[in-house]
């Protein structure tokens, strides 16, 4: 389960990240194209991969939740990992919302009654990967300035651009 870091600066003092992952993801339209990016850095070694990619017609939540999947599936051992995001929806999700939904069966009240969550195949998909790593969310302010952050939305935006109608 994810801890909840706010908007604080990394993980807290003793329990230093092994990795920081980076995510992003942006919609152009919403529903429509959409891409997501991570950035996976091991600050230690200074190495960092990153990787992103798109969908034709998506929400920016769904692709909130991919590029930290598909940072998270990268891992090839459990490890201490800071998920840098500007998406408050994957952090609140991950450090509050999951224990719930899953106790309720994957379901979340909306005006008295049970009903499914959106996006549960990539929220299980989520809760699986991060059950196998100590994950610690950190949020950063999106279009704030954040090195990271802006460079993977913008991966983000160029990987859905070529699914754009051309303009004549």
């Amino acid at each position: 389960m994810a801890k909840d870091r706010g908007t604080n600066d990394g993980p807290p003092h003793g329990e230093a990240a092994e990795v920081v992952l980076f995510t992003d993801g942006a919609c152009s339209g919403n529903p429509g194209p959409g891409g997501w990016a991570y950035i996976l850095r091991h600050p230690a070694s200074g190495r960092e991969s990153s990787a992103s990619g798109s969908e034709p017609l998506t929400t920016n939540n769904r692709m909130e939740l991919t590029a930290a999947v598909q940072g998270l599936a990268q891992l090839k051992r459990p490890t201490r990992v800071e998920l840098v995001t500007d998406s408050v929806y994957v952090g609140t999700g991950l450090s509050e919302w999951l224990p719930r939904w899953k106790g309720q069966g994957w379901q979340r009240r909306e005006k008295g009654k049970l009903v499914p969550i959106k996006n549960e195949d990539l929220w299980r998909d989520l809760d699986r990967l991060a059950s196998l790593h100590e994950v610690v969310f950190t949020h950063v302010a999106g279009h704030a300035g954040h090195p990271e952050n802006e460079r993977c939305d913008a991966m983000a935006v160029a990987a859905y651009q070529p699914l754009l109608p051309r303009r004549r």
